[in-house]
């Protein structure tokens, strides 16, 4: 086999590989002796073909299926050989395929860039510690249960809070505009769920009453024509519902997985579940700050096969997030919608494996332990699922995966310079802001 690279420039490469005819004249004609063996031909016993005439029926398949295998085995023989590391696979051109004489074809691919890492001391990071304090934990128990409020028809006015049942309908400039109307639709006063003035408009009323309610538009409102647009409401109050907490009884508590054991037990799995969500928000929280000032620092060429790949599992994550389990055409959505996202992707991805290789680092199995146990803690069953994760290595891998970056985080922190960020439960639990994007 003789190797040669064509062309150099950037991360793409052309490599053009010549392999000897007796190579792959020798593979088609054993495979053809193989089938004389097992080939139905018409007018000859099976197993007394001669091979003239297998070579006549299947010789050409038989060949692009060998020249097809040895191309592809030979480009990774080729690749080794000059100490190459593609992205993706090849695209091969300039096959020249006859019997008799030598194959060749030029495949072009790019390689992974070089990375000169810049100091981990010069890494920046405030890093965010908080804690799970009992009033974080009672006002978790308060929202958990107006999650679980009912609403109880009243003769009492309206107040923030309220469920009150209304028709209404909208008008600009005196004529009704598009979605202004509804009717009997049940709205919380106090929800935002209507533009600005609306639902404090209707406080202090009572089943039966109208009001008009003169408002005006938000600038940046999605509908062109109403963006800032002064508008009336008329509406009728039909009924007015004062919530209804659930009490702290066993119903309520078996609504989130409590059998036994009354509230103390209810308390109890709510803080652990509270300390379970910070650890991980933290954790995530100063990973990314991590990742972030990794990809400040750092300058990467990215291959153009890297970026795609990155893009196309960008579109699988949207289309499973808000495709409604719909069949959806990756090509519908725009490359360009992804491509800024991708690039960070890409290059942080470069970052983190040369750290991996420079540091020569590999998966703590302790931390891979750690991370399986405590996804099959939130599970019924934690033991099955501790099983399951250990007989399914591309799941394990997956885990390994994030203990590296994990890891690669920790020794940054090691070395980066770090100050520590005290914040609220409710502070922590935020995600930060994404680059670019206003906090």
């Amino acid at each position: 086999m003789h190797v040669s690279i064509e062309s150099s420039t950037g991360l793409e490469r052309q490599l053009k590989v010549s392999l000897p005819a007796e190579r792959i004249d020798q593979e088609v004609t054993n495979r053809l002796q193989k089938a004389t063996k097992t080939v139905s031909i018409k007018g000859f016993r099976k197993g007394k073909v001669p091979l003239k005439v297998v070579k006549q029926h299947y010789g050409k398949g038989v060949r692009q299926e060998v020249v097809g295998e040895i191309v592809n085995s030979s480009f990774y023989e080729a690749i080794q050989q000059e100490d190459l590391k593609p992205v993706g696979q090849p695209q091969i051109n300039e096959l020249v395929d006859k019997e008799g004489q030598d194959v060749s074809f030029l495949a072009v691919f790019e390689v992974f860039p070089e990375v000169a890492l810049q100091p981990l001391s010069e890494v920046k990071i405030d890093r965010p510690a908080a804690d799970v304090t009992e009033s974080d934990v009672k006002t978790m128990i308060a929202n958990l249960r107006e999650q679980q409020a009912s609403f109880k028809v009243s003769k009492k006015k309206s107040k923030k809070g309220d469920q009150v049942n209304i028709d209404y309908v909208g008008t600009k400039d005196g004529e009704e505009f598009d979605g202004g109307k509804a009717d009997a639709q049940d709205l919380v006063l106090g929800s935002n769920s209507m533009i600005p003035g609306f639902e404090k408009g209707l406080e202090g009323l009572s089943a039966g009453e109208d009001t008009v309610l003169n408002l005006t538009f938000p600038d940046d409102y999605q509908a062109e024509e109403l963006k800032g647009a002064a508008v009336e409401f008329a509406v009728t109050i039909n009924s007015v519902a004062g919530k209804k907490l659930p009490k702290m009884d066993d119903e309520f508590f078996k609504l989130f997985g409590v059998e036994e054991g009354g509230e103390a037990k209810f308390r109890e799995e709510v803080t652990a579940n509270m300390e379970r969500e910070l650890r991980n928000a933290l954790r995530t929280k100063v990973k990314n700050r991590v990742m972030n000032q990794l990809f400040d620092l750092n300058t990467v060429e990215l291959p153009s096969a890297l970026v795609a790949n990155e893009v196309t599992q960008l579109k699988q994550q949207m289309i499973q997030q808000f495709g409604g389990g719909q069949q959806i055409d990756l090509s519908m959505l725009p490359d360009e919608m992804f491509k800024e996202k991708a690039e960070r992707r890409a290059a942080l991805g470069v970052i983190v494996s040369e750290i991996v290789k420079v540091e020569s680092l590999v998966p703590d199995e302790d931390q891979v332990r750690a991370r399986v146990d405590e996804l099959a803690a939130t599970y019924e069953q934690p033991q099955e699922v501790i099983d399951y994760y250990y007989s399914k290595p591309e799941l394990l891998s997956s885990v390994e995966a994030v203990v590296l970056e994990d890891q690669v985080t920790e020794l940054v922190l090691s070395k980066a310079k770090v100050k520590e960020q005290s914040l609220s439960y409710e502070d922590a639990i935020k995600p930060d802001a994404e680059p670019g994007s206003e906090a």
